[in-house]
Parts: C-alpha cells; structure tokens; sequence
C-alpha cells in the first residue's frame, strides 16, 4: 500500500511505510542474513563537531574531508578492514548507494576506504551532517544512522545541548538501539563538569548505559589529525569491541531487535491508514456513482413522463398525423377510434423527419442539461474532501465534456433506429395491408417513441398536458390495431429499457472524468488486514524465537 489519497494519516503513513522500507533494505533483511557480519558504528552528530577529524585521526590519515566550509561531508565514507571488504558490497548494506573507491563531490555515493589500522570485525561510517543546510545530506544522515549496529554521536562542549542530535538520541533509546557518544573538544578543566552533565542528560533520556567517551581539546596537526593520546579512549573502545565478539554479537542483537521492534509498532498505524484509503477510494466511487446514477433516472423519469411530448415534439407530430383539431376530435371520440384510425390510414401521412428531428434535439438536451447538473455536483462533493481536492487540482469538472451535445444526439439517433428496428422485427410476422404500408415503418416506430415518453404520464390534466395525453393514446391505439395490445405492452417496455440502457453508459463515460482518475492508484482492499495478520505472524515468530 503506497496510500495515494490525501487522507489525514496518508503523509504520515507514507513517510513511515518509505522509512521502515529503507531500513528492512538498508538494515533489517541484510543483518538478519548476515549475523556475523562486521559491526557497522555510524559517526554522526551536529555540524562542526568535528566527526571527520575523528575518523582521520582514528585510522591516522586523512581519508574524510574536514575543514571549515560546510558541509564538508557530502559523500559517506565507510573506512573497514581490508579482511571485512566483502561484506560491504551493495548487495549487502546500503544497497542503494553505489560505491566509489575515490572521493564524490557530487554526493549520492558510498566511498569504501579499506585500512588495516581499523581492527577486523569493526567498520566506522561518517555520515553527513544531522544538522545540514542541505535538505539532502540530513536525509542521508537519517538513512545512515537507520542503518548502523552502533550509533556513535559526535559533539562538543558548546554544542551537547542541540536540539536536533537529541531528536535522534530520543529514536535510539526508542528502538532500543546502542549508541556511544564522543564528547568532543572539551577543554581539560572542564572535563568533569561537562561530562557529569551530559551523562546526566543521556540518563534523562533513557541512554544512561551508553559509553561516554572523551576527546579533550587540542590543536591538530599540519594533516589534520589530532594526537593519538587525543582519540585514544575512542581507539581503545573500538578496539575492545573488535577483540570481544559477544559484546559484537550482543550489540548487533540488541540493535535488531530493537529496528524489528520499532518496525512493528509501526505497523498498526500503517494497517489503519490503510483502512482509510480504501474507505476514501470508496466513498469518492460511490459520490460519482450516486450523481450520475440520480442524473440516469432522472432522464428514465423525464422520459416517460409526458414531458417530451409538448413544445416542438408535440407540434411535430400533430404535423405528422394531422392537424391539433383532429387530434382532439379523436381524443373526445375514444370508442370511435377503430374508424378514425382506419380513416387517417386511408390518408397520407407527412413525412417523419422532423418528428424524428424534435426528439433528438429534446431529448439530447435533456440529458445534456442532467449530466450538467451532476457534473457541478460531483466536482462539489470531490472538493469537500482533501482526497478528491488533490484528484482534481485545478481541472474544472463542473461542466460536461465539451463534445458532449454531439454523442447525446447520436445516442438518440442510434436509439431511434433502434426503436424502427424493433417495429420492423415486429412486424415481419404480420401482413401488412396496403394501408399499413401507406403509413410506413418509420410511422409505427414514432407512434412507439410517443408511447415510451406517455408510459408513466397517467391521466393528463390542463389544456397542454390533455392534448399530449392524447397523442399518446391515439399513437398507442395505432399499434394495437396493428400488433395487438400485449406486443405494444412488450414493445414499448423494450424501447424503454433501451433508453436507459444506453443514457446510462453516456453518463458512464461522462463520470469516467472522475473515475478515471480513481483508475491505477494502489489502493488495495483488505491491505490493512493483511498487515495486522502479517503483524501477529511476525510477533509470535520472535516470541518462539525468544
């Protein structure tokens, strides 16, 4: 689960899921291989504390850029025995940093530096600075620190108190990983006070156990390098590590056990975030969904309500089989329509085109002006939320796409012939006279079509609305004398249904401007479940374990 949708907890989330990544790839998965691989102590700690200095002095040659312009580290450097080369390739630790064995100015590489001064079994890295004016080295420092067995942090009498190593200081004790701490540059009568301070503070926050180790201040040589008398409580320690493989071996446990710790509280937290994006995936699907499916039957009601059948349709179709005169004549004479029916088929019907005309252009309208009105809706309720805000940017969605009034209009057309062929099917059993010949396949397909828009009228009221009602009765009474009542029945529930069908897939590609962007995102159902079972897997695996 990437959490793609800006919920409340998906910054959060992604930051932690892209953390514990780094660290099962940089850290977890490789020691878990290699147990007994070379303790990794990763120097690090605020700017100017003099961290390269150190690791130059320690090995007793400059192999770590120190100086005064900042940042001075921008490449870390991993200084090792040459024995313990092997383990530092980059399918082990680190492994997407590539390595170099020269100096990279640019940055983004690991510089392996192989010394026998540095004992067997122990690799110091130096790390850019917590601290940095450089958005990227305090990245990497982070990634580095994740990384390490042992973090060794840096400072100085003037600087102990920082806030930002004490960030750091704080996620150690946290995950329970070791650390050991370099006082560095304190002035020899200073010593005692500094020192009782600073342990006092380790203490407070729960690294009273850490080694404290000090570098009294004094000037460097034309190299660079501090006296050895000056790091010789540092050498000493590494030293010590270096001959004592169960102190390796239980700081190398304590450190991963407290990583796999910290990895799994997280996991809580991701499984819930999860949760959210799932539900927020849903409820902007289901928000697309309830518009345009409230838009579909709006148009399926507007449709067959009668509404259609007044203004151009109306008088398009009076034109076609008659005048408005005779059309009430006929209205008022219900049980004379058999002989009515018979005479008009005896006529000449006008043609059928404008009749066709006025329902395309009243019924594309309508569906235009409903797919409008979803389309401010569904761009409104997207906007209400962070989620669909971030979908949308600064696309305006609260009109219908620009070529929509043209696939409206061929979608009727195509439901037209599709309501001629209906009429035709239909008819290919039937004998037709040549009165009904007269009136034409394109006549009893439009009587169906005023039928369909009648469907759910019921009984007409008012001057205007009387009239259409009429129409329809006497459009349905022409295909009952032809097909019988029960085909009208079937044929108009047919046309019917085919009308909405297709509506519906309009307003479908409609709303896939919404949808579409819902598309790809890796937002996957019961992800969340799945971290918590993976979570109670791991758990008991460590339980057995200990």
């Amino acid at each position: 689960m990437q959490y793609p949708l800006e919920t409340n907890d998906a910054e959060t989330a992604r930051s932690t899921r892209r953390d514990m990544l780094a660290q099962l790839d940089d850290y977890i998965l490789p020691r878990l291989d290699q147990l007994d691989a070379p303790l990794l102590a990763v120097v690090g700690g605020s700017t100017g504390a003099g961290k390269s200095t150190l690791v130059n002095s320690l090995v007793r040659r400059k192999v770590s850029d120190a100086g005064v312009l900042r940042p001075t580290t921008r490449s870390p450097v991993l200084v090792h025995h040459p024995d313990d080369v092997g383990w530092f390739d980059e399918l082990r630790v680190l492994p997407d940093l590539p390595r170099v064995a020269i100096h990279d100015q640019a940055g983004g590489a690991l510089r392996l530096v192989a010394d026998d001064r540095l004992p067997a079994g122990v690799a110091i890295l130096d790390a850019p600075d917590v601290d940095s004016v450089v958005t990227e080295n305090r990245t990497l420092a982070a990634q580095l620190l994740a990384a390490a067995d042992l973090w060794l942090f840096v400072t100085t009498a003037a600087r102990y108190s920082d806030a930002v190593p004490w960030d750091f200081l704080r996620a150690a004790a946290d995950r329970q990983a070791a650390v050991a701490v370099v006082l560095d540059r304190v002035a020899p009568e200073a010593v005692s006070e500094v020192r009782t301070h600073l342990a006092a503070m380790l203490a407070e926050h729960g690294l009273g156990d850490a080694p404290l180790l000090v570098v009294e201040e004094t000037a460097p040589d034309d190299s660079g390098l501090l006296p050895e008398e000056a790091v010789a409580s540092v050498r000493a320690w590494l030293d010590g590590l270096a001959a004592d493989e169960s102190a390796r071996n239980e700081i190398v446990r304590r450190t991963l056990d407290g990583a796999i710790g910290g990895a799994l509280r997280q996991v809580p937290m991701l499984a819930d975030a999860a949760d959210h994006q799932v539900e927020a995936l849903t409820r902007l699907q289901d928000e697309i969904a309830h518009v345009y499916g409230k838009a579909a039957k709006r148009i399926d009601a507007a449709s067959a309500d009668g509404s259609l059948l007044r203004g151009e349709v109306l008088a398009r179709w009076q034109d076609f089989v008659g005048t408005g005169d005779f059309m009430r004549s006929l209205e008022a004479r219900v049980g004379r329509l058999r002989d009515k029916v018979a005479a008009f088929l005896r006529g000449r019907p006008q043609p059928a085109a404008a009749v066709e005309e006025a329902i395309e252009h009243g019924l594309a309208a309508m569906i235009v002006e409903e797919a409008n009105r979803a389309a401010e809706k569904a761009d409104g309720r997207w906007r209400d939320s962070a989620a669909g805000r971030a979908l949308l940017g600064g696309d305006d969605l609260t009109r219908s796409a620009s070529d929509l009034p043209a696939r409206s209009a061929a979608t009727v057309r195509e439901w037209q012939d599709s309501v001629l062929s209906m009429v035709k099917s239909e008819g290919a059993d039937k004998r037709f006279n040549a009165r009904l010949l007269s009136f034409g396949v394109n006549g009893l397909g439009l009587a169906l079509m005023i039928v369909v828009f009648a469907s759910t009228a019921g009984i007409p009221t008012g001057a205007e609305v009387g009239v259409a009602g009429g129409t329809a009765v006497v459009g349905q009474k022409l295909l009952e004398a032809i097909f019988g009542d029960e085909a009208v029945r079937r044929l108009a529930a047919r046309a019917r249904a085919d009308l909405a069908q297709r509506v519906e897939e309009l307003l479908r590609t409609e709303s896939a401007r919404f949808t579409d962007r819902l598309g790809g995102l890796p937002v996957e159902a019961g992800a969340g479940d799945a971290l918590r079972a993976a979570l109670v897997t791991v758990e008991q695996a460590r339980e057995d374990a200990a």
